[in-house]
Protein backbone atom coordinates (compact mmCIF):
# COMPACT_ATOMS: atom_id res chain seq x y z
CA UNK A 1 0.00 0.00 0.00
CA UNK A 2 0.95 3.39 -1.03
CA UNK A 3 1.04 6.75 1.03
CA UNK A 4 2.84 10.22 0.83
CA UNK A 5 2.64 10.37 4.89
CA UNK A 6 5.83 9.38 6.07
CA UNK A 7 4.59 7.30 8.98
CA UNK A 8 2.77 4.88 6.13
CA UNK A 9 5.53 3.19 4.12
CA UNK A 10 3.92 1.09 1.00
CA UNK A 11 5.82 -2.00 3.11
CA UNK A 12 3.75 -1.45 6.35
CA UNK A 13 1.65 -4.50 6.62
CA UNK A 14 4.35 -6.74 4.52
CA UNK A 15 6.03 -8.31 7.42
CA UNK A 16 2.53 -9.24 9.27
CA UNK A 17 0.57 -12.71 8.93
CA UNK A 18 -2.86 -12.64 9.51
CA UNK A 19 -3.51 -12.84 14.01
CA UNK A 20 -6.14 -15.02 14.36
CA UNK A 21 -7.11 -13.98 18.07
CA UNK A 22 -9.73 -11.20 17.85
CA UNK A 23 -8.79 -9.24 20.93
CA UNK A 24 -4.65 -9.10 19.46
CA UNK A 25 -5.47 -7.50 15.82
CA UNK A 26 -6.00 -3.98 15.02
CA UNK A 27 -9.60 -2.75 15.15
CA UNK A 28 -11.04 0.56 13.59
CA UNK A 29 -13.50 1.05 16.69
CA UNK A 30 -10.00 0.61 18.46
CA UNK A 31 -7.67 2.78 16.09
CA UNK A 32 -10.91 5.58 16.29
CA UNK A 33 -10.26 5.09 20.33
CA UNK A 34 -6.55 5.76 20.22
CA UNK A 35 -6.44 8.75 18.30
CA UNK A 36 -9.51 10.52 20.61
CA UNK A 37 -7.02 9.90 23.40
CA UNK A 38 -3.93 10.98 21.29
CA UNK A 39 -6.41 14.37 20.18
CA UNK A 40 -6.77 15.12 23.91
CA UNK A 41 -3.01 14.74 24.82
CA UNK A 42 -2.41 17.12 22.38
CA UNK A 43 -5.32 19.66 23.17
CA UNK A 44 -4.02 19.05 26.87
CA UNK A 45 -0.08 19.98 26.31
CA UNK A 46 -1.36 22.83 23.97
CA UNK A 47 -3.54 24.63 26.54
CA UNK A 48 -0.88 24.56 28.83
CA UNK A 49 1.89 26.44 26.24
CA UNK A 50 -1.52 28.42 25.59
CA UNK A 51 -2.33 29.68 29.26
CA UNK A 52 1.57 30.10 29.23
CA UNK A 53 1.33 32.94 26.66
CA UNK A 54 -1.31 34.83 27.53
CA UNK A 55 -0.51 34.42 31.77
CA UNK A 56 2.81 36.50 30.13
CA UNK A 57 1.11 39.06 29.01
CA UNK A 58 1.50 38.14 25.01
CA UNK A 59 5.42 37.41 25.13
CA UNK A 60 6.55 35.59 22.65
CA UNK A 61 9.53 34.69 24.10
CA UNK A 62 8.46 32.62 26.80
CA UNK A 63 6.73 29.94 24.83
CA UNK A 64 9.52 29.85 22.58
CA UNK A 65 11.69 27.49 23.96
CA UNK A 66 8.82 25.04 24.59
CA UNK A 67 7.26 25.19 21.06
CA UNK A 68 11.64 24.75 20.12
CA UNK A 69 11.39 21.62 22.34
CA UNK A 70 7.86 20.66 21.06
CA UNK A 71 9.10 20.66 17.43
CA UNK A 72 12.06 18.47 18.21
CA UNK A 73 10.87 16.40 20.95
CA UNK A 74 7.75 15.11 18.30
CA UNK A 75 10.34 14.67 15.50
CA UNK A 76 12.29 12.49 17.98
CA UNK A 77 9.47 10.35 18.78
CA UNK A 78 8.29 10.69 15.18
CA UNK A 79 11.52 8.80 13.99
CA UNK A 80 11.01 6.44 16.89
CA UNK A 81 7.61 5.30 16.25
CA UNK A 82 8.09 5.17 11.83
CA UNK A 83 11.02 3.35 12.36
CA UNK A 84 9.98 0.72 15.62
CA UNK A 85 6.21 0.59 15.45
CA UNK A 86 5.56 -1.88 18.27
CA UNK A 87 6.76 1.34 19.92
CA UNK A 88 3.86 3.42 19.21
CA UNK A 89 1.74 2.55 22.78
CA UNK A 90 4.79 4.65 23.91
CA UNK A 91 5.71 6.94 21.74
CA UNK A 92 2.78 7.28 19.84
CA UNK A 93 1.57 9.69 23.23
CA UNK A 94 4.81 11.35 23.69
CA UNK A 95 4.35 12.50 20.05
CA UNK A 96 1.52 13.96 21.02
CA UNK A 97 2.36 15.93 24.02
CA UNK A 98 5.31 17.26 22.41
CA UNK A 99 3.30 18.55 19.21
CA UNK A 100 0.46 19.95 21.75
CA UNK A 101 3.17 22.44 23.25
CA UNK A 102 4.58 23.56 19.71
CA UNK A 103 0.41 23.68 18.78
CA UNK A 104 -0.73 25.59 21.53
CA UNK A 105 2.43 28.11 21.12
CA UNK A 106 1.50 29.30 17.65
CA UNK A 107 -1.62 28.98 18.17
CA UNK A 108 -1.73 31.58 21.19
CA UNK A 109 0.21 34.05 19.08
CA UNK A 110 -1.85 33.63 15.64
CA UNK A 111 -4.77 34.64 18.01
CA UNK A 112 -3.25 37.73 20.05
CA UNK A 113 -2.56 38.92 15.87
CA UNK A 114 -5.36 37.58 14.69
CA UNK A 115 -8.37 37.23 17.31
CA UNK A 116 -10.86 33.95 16.47
CA UNK A 117 -8.49 32.72 13.94
CA UNK A 118 -7.54 29.27 16.19
CA UNK A 119 -11.41 28.75 16.47
CA UNK A 120 -11.65 28.76 12.69
CA UNK A 121 -8.72 26.91 12.11
CA UNK A 122 -9.64 24.17 14.14
CA UNK A 123 -13.62 24.07 12.91
CA UNK A 124 -12.22 24.04 8.98
CA UNK A 125 -9.94 21.20 10.54
CA UNK A 126 -12.33 18.95 11.69
CA UNK A 127 -15.03 20.08 9.07
CA UNK A 128 -12.28 18.75 6.75
CA UNK A 129 -11.95 15.43 8.40
CA UNK A 130 -15.46 14.84 8.03
CA UNK A 131 -15.58 15.43 4.89
CA UNK A 132 -13.22 13.61 3.39
CA UNK A 133 -14.39 10.63 5.55
CA UNK A 134 -17.73 10.62 4.02
CA UNK A 135 -16.25 11.32 0.71
CA UNK A 136 -14.25 8.34 1.40
CA UNK A 137 -16.99 6.09 3.20
CA UNK A 138 -19.46 6.87 0.00
CA UNK A 139 -16.96 6.03 -2.47
CA UNK A 140 -16.46 9.48 -4.07
CA UNK A 141 -12.84 9.37 -3.73
CA UNK A 142 -10.94 6.05 -3.77
CA UNK A 143 -7.10 5.43 -2.52
CA UNK A 144 -6.54 4.23 -5.65
CA UNK A 145 -2.83 3.36 -6.79
CA UNK A 146 -2.78 6.58 -9.34
CA UNK A 147 -4.56 8.53 -6.75
CA UNK A 148 -1.70 7.49 -3.83
CA UNK A 149 1.16 7.89 -6.78
CA UNK A 150 -0.42 11.52 -7.60
CA UNK A 151 -1.18 12.74 -3.48
CA UNK A 152 3.00 11.35 -3.42
CA UNK A 153 4.19 13.87 -6.05
CA UNK A 154 1.94 16.53 -4.80
CA UNK A 155 3.17 16.03 -1.27
CA UNK A 156 7.05 15.58 -1.86
CA UNK A 157 7.18 18.33 -4.29
CA UNK A 158 5.52 21.06 -1.43
CA UNK A 159 8.18 18.90 1.19
CA UNK A 160 10.73 20.29 -1.47
CA UNK A 161 9.28 23.68 -1.99
CA UNK A 162 9.31 24.44 1.77
CA UNK A 163 12.63 23.31 2.15
CA UNK A 164 14.28 25.02 -0.65
CA UNK A 165 12.34 27.94 1.00
CA UNK A 166 13.69 27.58 4.21
CA UNK A 167 17.48 27.58 2.86
CA UNK A 168 16.82 30.39 0.91
CA UNK A 169 15.79 32.22 4.33
CA UNK A 170 19.47 31.66 5.53
CA UNK A 171 20.93 33.61 2.76
CA UNK A 172 18.07 36.76 2.95
CA UNK A 173 15.70 35.28 0.09
CA UNK A 174 12.17 35.95 0.97
CA UNK A 175 9.52 33.56 -0.89
CA UNK A 176 6.39 35.70 -0.95
CA UNK A 177 5.09 32.98 -3.45
CA UNK A 178 5.01 30.47 -0.61
CA UNK A 179 4.99 33.30 2.29
CA UNK A 180 3.75 36.22 1.42
CA UNK A 181 -0.25 37.52 1.87
CA UNK A 182 -0.37 37.87 -1.63
CA UNK A 183 -2.83 36.06 -4.28
CA UNK A 184 0.08 33.80 -5.12
CA UNK A 185 0.93 33.35 -1.42
CA UNK A 186 -3.07 32.35 -0.68
CA UNK A 187 -3.01 30.28 -3.69
CA UNK A 188 -0.35 28.39 -2.22
CA UNK A 189 -1.99 27.56 1.11
CA UNK A 190 -4.74 26.83 -0.70
CA UNK A 191 -3.45 23.98 -2.74
CA UNK A 192 -1.50 22.98 0.15
CA UNK A 193 -4.58 22.19 1.94
CA UNK A 194 -6.05 20.29 -0.57
CA UNK A 195 -3.12 18.20 -0.33
CA UNK A 196 -3.08 17.65 3.05
CA UNK A 197 -6.48 16.67 3.05
CA UNK A 198 -6.26 14.04 0.42
CA UNK A 199 -3.62 12.69 2.65
CA UNK A 200 -6.72 11.47 5.27
CA UNK A 201 -8.48 9.55 2.50
CA UNK A 202 -4.73 7.92 2.22
CA UNK A 203 -5.00 7.62 6.39
CA UNK A 204 -8.23 6.06 6.06
CA UNK A 205 -7.17 3.76 3.73
CA UNK A 206 -4.60 2.84 5.97
CA UNK A 207 -6.60 1.84 9.06
CA UNK A 208 -9.18 -0.35 7.08
CA UNK A 209 -6.43 -2.39 5.47
CA UNK A 210 -4.75 -2.66 8.32
CA UNK A 211 -7.85 -4.02 10.11
CA UNK A 212 -8.87 -5.91 6.71
CA UNK A 213 -5.41 -7.55 7.04
CA UNK A 214 -5.89 -8.62 10.74
CA UNK A 215 -2.37 -6.60 12.67
CA UNK A 216 -1.04 -6.45 15.51
CA UNK A 217 -3.23 -4.28 18.25
CA UNK A 218 -0.62 -1.94 18.74
CA UNK A 219 -0.78 -1.04 15.13
CA UNK A 220 -4.27 0.59 16.64
CA UNK A 221 -1.81 3.26 18.49
CA UNK A 222 0.28 3.77 14.85
CA UNK A 223 -2.16 4.28 12.42
CA UNK A 224 -3.80 6.96 14.98
CA UNK A 225 -0.40 8.64 15.19
CA UNK A 226 -0.08 8.61 11.60
CA UNK A 227 -3.51 9.92 11.27
CA UNK A 228 -2.26 12.67 13.79
CA UNK A 229 0.82 13.57 11.39
CA UNK A 230 -1.55 14.93 8.67
CA UNK A 231 -4.26 16.54 11.11
CA UNK A 232 -1.90 18.79 12.59
CA UNK A 233 -0.42 19.36 9.38
CA UNK A 234 -3.80 20.46 8.33
CA UNK A 235 -4.07 22.59 10.96
CA UNK A 236 -0.92 24.60 10.94
CA UNK A 237 -1.58 25.34 7.13
CA UNK A 238 -4.61 26.03 7.91
CA UNK A 239 -3.87 28.36 10.47
CA UNK A 240 -1.38 29.60 7.90
CA UNK A 241 -4.24 30.29 5.14
CA UNK A 242 -6.27 32.17 7.60
CA UNK A 243 -3.65 34.19 8.59
CA UNK A 244 -2.62 35.31 5.02
CA UNK A 245 -6.16 35.92 4.06
CA UNK A 246 -6.65 38.22 7.31
CA UNK A 247 -3.33 40.11 7.10
CA UNK A 248 -4.40 41.47 3.78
Amino acid sequence: MRSSNPALPANTFSRFGRFMDDSQVMTIQGTVLKTGLLLLLVLLSAGWTWGLFFKSGGNAAVVSPWMIGGIIGGLVAAIATIFKKEWAPITAPIYALFEGLFIGGISSIMESSFPGIVIQAAGLTFGTLAMMLFAYQSGLIRATEKFKLGVIAATGAIALVYFVTFIMSFFGVYASFVYGNGLFGIGFSLVVVGIAALNLIIDFDFIENGAKYRVPKYMEWYASFALMVTLIWLYIEFLRLLSKMRSR
